[in-house]
């Protein structure tokens, strides 16, 4: 069983935590988010230009570029996260340019050596999956794809084919943490999108707090929190870390103990 396999096949619904790499204490908080009750994490690739991102994960690029930091270093943070944490499924988030500069065999190689499950690439498009996909999957990294509010049914097949880990549901048609979609329409995506596909679906951009979190677990496999994430990185620096934690366990919290997940 994969580690994305094991984490949507507990009883519950999944918290899925993203902060960006060289961000603060990238490491410390990493471990934050584990002690905290996490079940998936997201580490996001510093961007230049991250066009799905909000201001908050603008910063959050520009902190972290103004660092330094390299895709070698993000590596590095990733295997070292691997021999800390080996059941946690973690997840790179980003964009095309800094995934295949060198080549994409070259980055699906350095993947699956640093223990890294999936990607997320939001600006390769389904239809331009050669760019990247093959070769992730021939490392046995899984895809992960991005369905949004205008994903119609013509489109999903396209989305779907080749993805794994799971279907991140972008909630809203902006950028992250600017918005809440409205519940009604996340209940209809979700079901919607769980008619078509057996991979969990998890729901994201515009989840600041726990309350939001508990409402979308009641029909989603997974929540994925980020930008509040960031604020909190953003206030504390490098002493995040316990701010963190005690975040991640008021969001577990909140998702674990919702309803059941609907069928």
């Amino acid at each position: 069983m994969s580690r994305f396999a094991a984490a949507f096949a507990k009883p519950r619904p999944a918290l899925v935590a993203f902060i960006t790499a060289g961000d603060g204490d990238t490491a410390a908080n990493l471990d934050a988010l584990v002690a905290g009750g996490a079940d998936v994490i997201e580490l996001g690739m510093p961007f230049t230009d991250p066009m799905a991102d909000g201001p908050t994960i603008q910063q959050a690029n520009l902190r972290s570029l103004a660092k330094g930091t390299t895709t070698a270093d993000i590596f590095a943070i990733a295997s070292a996260f691997r021999a800390r944490h080996p059941d946690t499924p973690l997840v790179l988030m980003g964009y095309a340019n800094p995934m295949t500069i060198r080549g994409s065999e070259w980055f699906a190689a350095e993947c699956a050596k640093a223990g890294i499950d999936g990607i997320i690439c939001v600006d390769i498009p389904s239809e331009e999956d050669d760019e990247l996909g093959p070769a992730l999957r021939a490392a046995g990294v899984d895809l992960i794809r991005l369905a949004t509010p205008t994903t119609d049914t013509a489109r999903l097949p396209a989305v779907l084919s080749g993805a794994g880990g799971f279907l991140y549901y972008v909630s809203v048609a902006g950028i992250t943490g600017q918005q809440q979609a409205a519940q009604a329409s996340i209940d209809q995506a979700v079901a919607r999108l769980k008619a078509a596909t057996d991979l969990p679906v998890a729901v994201g951009f515009g989840v600041r707090t726990p309350a939001q979190a508990a409402e979308i677990a009641k029909v989603a496999d997974g929540v994925v929190v980020g930008s509040a994430f960031i604020d909190i990185i953003a206030e504390h620096g490098d002493a995040a870390a316990p701010y963190v934690e005690a975040f991640t366990r008021s969001l577990a919290d909140a998702i674990h103990g919702a309803k059941e997940i609907a069928a």
